[in-house]
């Protein structure tokens, strides 16, 4: 399944409109539930939700994109190609019921940016019922000068020097748990969780059940950018996978495909995920989640271009010139132009809904092990 590069928008209201009319095309019914903001042209934004009519819903396909903003460029065209390559290859067209989540953070996919507008992460949003939204990760407090400078401060190799340092302290584990693990004591800040629970999580607490009725086995892909090598794919599962879990990502993706935090590698705990929110939310008698990350640029690159457009969003805003250059400078970082990285994430990623599709067909009914 070759991916195509013309999948990708040049912009929030072309991805939502070329999404739309794919699932259209494919008689999927269509919600837009509004998250009562606006874009830059004014226009309403929504999470668009697109659900196939295949029955019975027992198995289910959740494919999701744009929780982190800027990289809905990305999961919007996985999104678009799948609806138009099923729509021109009808053989090819998933014999299991899909739900299609669209734009969870429509703001920071209007705006380019990776936060909503209340400058929430909503990876870091989602927490537990008994969990509290306050705290940050030991050490964030120390770097929070550094991290969330009011004014500009140290160009990109004084940063790294500084960060070469604090490795040197904390360790590179440390360092990425202490910076990215999740906060909410600094609103202003890198990786805010907020201070309550954000509309997104609202509107999907209450629409989730229903779109997922009647389901038993779910396979729920969440699709982002940044972390990793350039082109490669990683599976993130952040909750302990049970026997069944880890079967199904062995047998459906490759033994080596996921990691979890508990093995290192690229990535680290993070308080507030979604992936944990929709595995406690019992949605299905056999769920699984994971983080579906495609690596763009090194660690250090992103980092300094986020903290870059946080300091304009906040404390320069009225330079507009200056925070329109960070935000297209965010898009290349989380959606690189290349014609060869976009073929080549597309076209992975598309494998990852195929081999998905399989393994849900085969997948038996038994109770989970």
């Amino acid at each position: 399944m070759q991916g195509s590069v013309t999948s990708f928008s040049a912009d929030y209201s072309e991805a939502r409109r070329r999404f739309r009319d794919a699932a259209a095309a494919l008689g999927w019914q269509l919600e837009s539930v509004p998250v009562d903001v606006t874009g830059p042209d004014g226009s309403e934004l929504t999470i668009d939700v697109a659900c196939s009519p295949l029955q019975p819903p027992d198995k289910v396909l959740v494919i999701s994109s744009g929780v982190h903003g800027v990289e809905g460029f990305f999961g919007s065209a996985v999104q678009t190609a799948l609806l138009e390559h099923w729509a021109a290859n009808n053989s090819a067209a998933p014999q299991i019921r899909c739900v299609f989540l669209h734009a969870v953070n429509p703001f920071g996919f209007a705006y380019r940016r990776r936060f909503d507008e209340n400058n929430v992460d909503q990876n870091r949003n989602f927490l537990l019922p008994y969990e509290s939204f306050a705290g940050a990760p030991p050490g964030y407090a120390e770097l929070d000068p550094l991290l969330n400078p009011r004014l500009p401060s140290l160009s990109r190799n004084r940063l790294a020097i500084r960060f070469l340092r604090l490795l040197g302290r904390h360790g590179p584990a440390g360092l990425r748990q202490a910076v990215a693990g999740g906060q909410y004591d600094f609103p202003r800040g890198l990786f805010f969780g907020g201070a309550t629970a954000s509309k997104s999580q609202l509107l999907l607490a209450q629409h989730l059940p229903r779109w997922l009725a009647h389901s038993t086995h779910v396979c729920h892909l969440d699709l982002h950018t940044g972390l990793g090598r350039s082109g490669q794919c990683r599976l993130l599962v952040d909750y302990p996978p049970t026997a069944l879990q880890h079967q199904w990502l062995t047998d459906w993706f490759g033994a080596g495909s996921f990691e979890s935090t508990s093995t290192g590698g690229i990535s680290y705990e993070v308080r507030g995920s979604f992936g944990r929110w929709c595995m406690a939310r019992d949605l299905a008698p056999n769920y699984l989640f994971a983080f579906a990350e495609f690596g763009t640029y090194p660690p250090l690159r992103l980092l300094a271009a986020l903290r870059t457009e946080n300091q304009l969003f906040h404390w320069a805003a009225a330079d507009a010139a200056a925070l329109e250059q960070a935000r297209m400078q965010l898009t290349e970082l989380y959606c690189p132009k290349s014609p060869r990285w976009r073929a080549q994430v597309i076209t992975h990623a598309m494998l990852l809904a195929e081999q998905a599709q399989r393994g849900l067909l085969q997948a038996d009914r038994p109770a989970q092990i």
